[in-house]
């Protein structure tokens, strides 16, 4: 359950914190006072897509966060995957909209990705204006997905395992012009990087080698010099150190406290030869053969030549040619080769089909059901209709894809004798946002039903489900109607409602009220939940509009008495 929503400089809010409660939670408020820009506030925070254009103006960041009152093993599997830790039975959300944006999950550093996955266990938003017109073919199958509770990875994998060893077996069976062609080409390119005998670092060192013997002189007199400083030169490091060591001597004769210190003198002395006889022996070894940097470079030049052709580095580019043997060695070995990927080819079809054909049946028999159950939502929403969902499956090879072999269309005839039609065909605004909604309760929460006894049977999901202005196009006994259902699915669920319409209002839990004010010579919204005078007064205005009237308040009082 979401029980806190908070807001700073993001679009005209200034800074509002929005405690909800359980059940239904309805926003009212004046057009443009920022009702829904409060619900995609918090889409951003389920990882939608951010703009700097949200950030308020004069503001240089917009800040977002959100405090969830859950515990569910699957976000704890999430949250582990990604390195965060939950302790808690709260789930803190955060994320900041600047030049640089940031996300944080339980007060730790996250990723949008992160909030992506979190998303759907948390919250299901169906923004404002949302109707099946936008539903395409993926959209209308992973909506049946979603109550059938399918889960496509395994078939996933099994159409990836099918459609590699299909594409291997397409590259095998080229034309026989393609593939002398391509036996040609790959053929010249690996005999021309066996030719040149790479090793792996060879250009590593080669550079290194280069800027050496570029610098020899310089390399050469600096080393010996060291050399002489340190070792040989008669006031050398070392001599002092010498020097020193014998009054040092001196001294621990007499006083034990500079043992130590003698011993440390003739480590560093040590150290000091070491270090000369490393300089001396890499002065000795620098080559400052003109031939050997001619060398070092005409090689370097030829593995240039490889790098541009065939990788950035010695190491792609001798892998480069490892493919190339193989692929050679196949092209080689083709029919032998052809027998065996076909043999695994018609295992990986068989695997696939039948867990396609498993899936089919599940999504007929979760089809049957989902219409079943839309039809009744949409009769209980002041509306005559049948309703079908209708799976087409088609096993034909071009038809195989990551989902299986399905499509699916949502049909209905929104008057008596009408033939069933895809709902993309429904003209009235009214009626998709009623179809939508019934879609929407059965999809997401189920419906209550009776189990004979008269008590509720359900299994529900117990995401927090948000609906933007899903009344429109609707009034009077339509109205009611939505109310009624949305406050049914408040009853198992956290519901959140933005509404124009009193009707629905009437039949909230928990009522805020968001209002834009000027101040200070700039607009500010705010948000605040009605006592039970006030909610009377803010239905009777979205009955009255601004003037109240004596009719509107007990019209008002009548409909919140009615639908309590």
């Amino acid at each position: 359950m979401l029980l806190e929503l908070r807001v700073e400089n993001y679009a005209v809010i200034d800074q509002v914190t929005v405690e909800f409660g359980p059940g239904l939670n309805l926003l009212t408020g004046e057009t443009g006072a920022g009702k829904s820009i409060l619900i995609d506030a918090l889409g951003l925070l389920m990882g939608e897509k951010a703009s700097l254009e949200v950030v308020r103006s004069g503001a240089e960041k917009a800040l977002i966060s959100c405090v969830f009152d859950l515990k569910s093993r699957l976000i704890d599997r999430i949250l582990d995957e990604n390195g965060l830790e939950n302790a808690s039975e709260t789930l803190i959300l955060k994320r900041e909209i600047a030049a640089k944006s940031r996300v944080w999950v339980n007060n730790q550093p996250a990723t949008v990705q992160v909030l992506k996955q979190l998303a759907p266990e948390l919250v299901a938003i169906h923004a404002q204006n949302e109707t099946v017109l936008a539903f395409d073919p993926p959209a209308r199958l992973k909506l049946l997905d979603v109550f059938a509770a399918i889960n496509l990875d395994a078939i996933a994998k099994k159409y990836t395992v099918w459609r590699e060893l299909r594409l291997r077996i397409e590259e095998l069976q080229r034309s026989e012009q393609d593939r002398l062609r391509l036996v040609d080409l790959w053929s010249f390119q690996k005999q021309e990087i066996d030719a040149a005998r790479l090793q792996e670092g060879e250009d590593l060192r080669l550079e290194t080698e280069r800027r050496v013997l570029m610098n020899s002189e310089k390399l050469y007199s600096a080393a010996m010099n060291a050399y002489d400083l340190l070792y040989e030169s008669s006031h050398s490091a070392l001599s002092s150190l010498r020097a020193a060591g014998r009054q040092m001597e001196e001294l621990a004769r007499f006083d034990a406290q500079f043992v130590e210190s003698l011993k440390l003198l003739e480590s560093a002395r040590a150290d000091i030869e070491d270090i000369s006889t490393t300089a001396r022996d890499y002065a000795d070894g620098i080559d400052a053969s003109p031939e050997r940097l001619a060398q070092v470079e005409d090689r370097l030049a030829a593995i240039d030549r490889l790098k541009r052709k065939y990788g950035s580095n010695v190491e792609e580019i001798m892998a480069f040619g490892q493919d190339l043997a193989q692929k050679l060695a196949e092209i080689e070995n083709r029919e032998e080769i052809l027998h065996g990927l076909r043999k695994q080819l018609a295992a990986a079809a068989d695997d696939y089909l039948a867990e396609a054909q498993s899936i089919s049946r599940t999504r007929a028999a979760a089809a049957r059901k989902l219409e079943k159950l839309v039809e009744a939502e949409i009769n209980e929403l002041a509306m005559k209709a049948r309703f079908q969902v209708q799976v087409a499956i088609s096993e034909d090879e071009p038809n195989w894809s990551p989902t299986g072999l399905d499509s699916v269309a949502y049909l209905i005839a929104t008057n008596p004798g009408e033939p069933l039609n895809p709902i993309e065909k429904i003209a009235s605004g009214g009626e998709l946002s009623r179809v939508m909604l019934a879609l929407k309760a059965s999809v997401e929460s189920g419906k209550t039903r009776s189990n004979g006894n008269g008590k509720p049977k359900r299994a529900v999901s117990q995401r927090t489900l948000v609906f933007d202005e899903i009344d429109t196009g609707i009034g009077g006994r339509a109205a009611e109607a939505v109310g009624k259902k949305l406050k049914l699915l408040g009853a198992h669920n956290q519901v959140l409602c933005v509404t124009h319409l009193p009707q629905i209002a009437s039949f909230a839990d928990h009522h805020l009220v968001i209002e834009k004010r000027e101040s200070g010579g700039r607009t500010r919204t705010t948000i605040r939940q009605l006592d039970a005078k006030e909610r009377t007064e803010e239905i009777a205005r979205m009955l009255s509009g601004a003037k109240l009237t004596d009719a509107s308040l007990k019209h008002a009082e009548q409909m919140l008495k009615a639908n309590a």
